[in-house]
């Protein structure tokens, strides 16, 4: 008897969250193909499965036409620049992912009749008026902003993909991905939490912007991974929010990353980026009663292993 083996294709797969995700595929069994133009990937992430028997890496531009030989039993579309420095330095790539890219990954889906989850963001919620924030609610975001090329382009990801389950019958999945953090992350990503852990360790300032008083709710990878895997493989059509609601304000962030961090680097404060969002925290009910998931590092462990994994990747002894 021929063993068949699931086999997945993961766009984005060479990024922080895509990377995360080949790994727990592989050892789940499946035959994993990674798709990735390396424009804010890193084959520093997925380095170690270059030879693993399961793994396939192609570097490719997702916006263009996307074929992959033989048989696939689920496409992952993770394939974007997901953080406002580099949704600002890359705009168009970052329109033409969430849409072209969106587009060719749902066609690939479609013709190997397989299930398709799309990557789509908290950032689709904007700078909500609602909080927290649920499924049902349907953002508040600029389109003309600086920010809203990722906003604009994942919400458009959104509407595409139910476009497609309900002309074409395609069984999707949408994962509204909250802020994610762990060990992979760039040291230059530009997001608080690697900059916080950054500066901390080297010994510099700790650049707060605005009075930092503005929240964010920050999920470890490992349960995003777990949230993102359940739900490929539940019956659920809506989009359902995944990350963690244990809200902090962004300050309060910059002290704890301080403290675990054994620094006493000060904290200084900056201007504030525009249409940055107030608010951010997930309604996980969704997650909760249909996925039976929720999140299971606190964030002080969290943080303890990604600061340990940034000291190691900067050379920086463990005090």
């Amino acid at each position: 008897m021929v063993s068949i083996r699931r086999r997945v294709v993961i766009t984005g797969g060479a990024g922080f969250l895509g990377s995360h995700l080949c790994d727990r595929f592989l050892q789940e069994g499946y035959e994993v193909v990674c798709i990735d133009n390396l424009l804010t990937g890193t084959l520093d992430n997925i380095a170690h499965l270059f030879g693993h028997p399961r793994f396939r890496f192609t570097c490719y531009d997702v916006t263009n036409f996307l074929y992959v030989e033989g048989s696939v039993d689920a496409v992952l579309h993770f394939a974007s620049p997901a953080s406002p420095k580099d949704y600002q330095i890359y705009p168009i790539q970052t329109l033409k992912v969430g849409s072209l890219g969106t587009h060719k990954a749902l066609g690939l889906a479609k013709a190997k009749g397989a299930r398709f989850l799309l990557a789509s963001t908290s950032e689709v919620y904007g700078d909500p008026l609602v909080h927290p924030q649920s499924e049902e609610y349907w953002g508040n975001v600029n389109p003309i902003g600086v920010r809203g090329v990722y906003d604009e382009a994942k919400r458009f990801a959104e509407a595409m993909t139910m476009a497609y389950h309900r002309y074409h019958g395609l069984q999707t999945r949408i994962a509204r991905i909250f802020n994610t953090y762990g060990p992979r992350m760039r040291l230059d990503d530009g997001r608080a939490i690697p900059t916080f852990i950054v500066q901390a360790l080297r010994g510099e300032p700790l650049t707060v912007h605005g009075d930092g008083l503005q929240t964010r709710s920050v999920c470890y990878i490992s349960d995003m991974v777990e949230g993102i895997f359940r739900l490929l493989h539940a019956e659920v059509v809506e989009p359902v929010n995944l990350g963690n609601p244990d809200e902090i304000s962004i300050v309060a962030l910059a002290r704890e990353i301080r403290e675990i961090a054994g620094s006493s680097s000060p904290i200084v404060f900056a201007p504030l980026p525009v249409d940055d969002p107030r608010v951010r925290r997930p309604d996980i009910h969704r997650a909760q009663e249909l996925l039976g998931w929720e999140p299971a590092v606190s964030r002080r462990e969290g943080l303890h292993r990604t600061i340990e994994d940034f000291r190691r990747r900067l050379g920086i002894a463990t005090r």
